[in-house]
């Protein structure tokens, strides 16, 4: 049975036909994960030596990365013992993953194409979840669909969710015609690995396009209850829509003080703000990266231009965190 090294000096055995990413998991290795279908770049490490083979295709890599030794670990077998470049989660200790009925509290459009949903689970149901984390929701006829929680807090046993319509989306048309208050579903989670790390006197940078800005809404709202000695030393925000009706809830009401800085791509000819992209609007402020740690969320392409273009202007690649929003073939 092949063995996984890991740089940091992490070992853990990877059986014939199971995948890297849940190999680690047996052995309580947490790696860095989102999609887990070979879709966005989150679990992305590089072979130093070893050799493995992708049982899906690597779409959330670039022809140059595959050339260069990357590979996704959500979508990878070890056919030999393997040398990885790429960090644990450490001490992290993660929320059990849990399938628990739900139902539809609450229906409310936010923006032409974005409604909010919460659901309600039952009084007695065990849940807890990191801000920022997503789960998966099982629909009418099996549909599976992931989201993220736009909810720090749960004692009110209600999970906050923000979705927006997709042209031809099998779920899109229960959310938007069909779904009614106290349709019973079922949620798996929670999932992922993007969540707040260390944010003691850091600069903190959130980058969100469309409805990521739903896990950005959880961790701010975390960092109205986090700990004195955990506080930020700056906090800003970067929304990108496209018209101004896109960016459809009021950041500044949580982040108070904080800056916030709406961006948008199509603006109206009254528009007096930002124009153009998230990561262009924020590397025009020449920000000083170097104790700066940046979460993005939203569309692959800002992501993947956000991080090049931010480490090579100083901020460290362990620095940037994201969550890519990718689409299912069949929504």
């Amino acid at each position: 049975m092949p063995t996984v090294r890991l740089n940091n000096g992490v070992e853990f055995e990877a059986g014939p036909s199971s995948i890297i990413l849940d190999s680690a998991a047996k052995f309580g290795v947490l790696l860095p994960y989102s999609c887990k279908t070979g879709r966005c770049s989150s679990c992305k490490c590089k072979v130093l030596h070893g050799k493995t083979r992708a049982v899906r295709p690597e779409t959330g890599l670039t022809e140059e990365e595959t050339e260069d030794g990357w590979i996704l670990s959500c979508v990878r077998i070890a056919e030999t013992n393997l040398t990885i470049e790429i960090d644990d989660l450490g001490e992290v200790v993660l929320p059990t993953v849990k399938t628990l009925p739900c139902r539809i509290s609450h229906l409310e459009p936010l923006a032409t194409d974005v409604i909010r949903v919460k659901l309600r689970l039952p009084p007695t149901a065990e849940f807890a979840f990191i801000p920022g984390q997503y789960i998966d929701l099982i629909g009418p006829n099996g549909i599976r669909r992931s989201y993220s929680l736009a909810n720090a807090g749960f004692a009110d046993k209600v999970l906050e969710l923000h979705i927006r319509a997709v042209y031809g989306g099998e779920m899109s048309e229960y959310w938007f015609k069909q779904a009614k208050v106290n349709d019973l579903l079922r949620l798996n989670g929670p999932l992922g690995t993007f969540f707040l790390r260390d944010t003691a006197d850091v600069d903190l940078v959130f980058l969100a396009t469309g409805t990521g800005i739903a896990p950005i809404k959880a961790m701010l709202e975390s960092l109205t209850v986090r700990p004195a000695g955990q506080t930020p030393r700056t906090i800003t925000v970067l929304w990108g829509g496209r018209v101004s009706g896109d960016l459809y809830f009021d950041v500044t009401s949580i982040i108070g003080k904080h800056t916030f800085i709406p961006v948008l791509s199509r603006a109206e000819n009254s528009w007096t703000g930002k124009r153009g992209h998230v990561q262009n609007v924020l590397l025009s402020l020449c920000p000083d990266l170097s104790n700066t740690a940046v979460y993005a969320c939203g569309s692959d392409t800002m992501i993947h231009s956000a991080k090049q273009h931010l480490i090579k202007n100083g901020l460290s690649e362990k620095c940037f965190y994201s969550d890519a929003f990718v689409c299912s073939s069949a929504q």
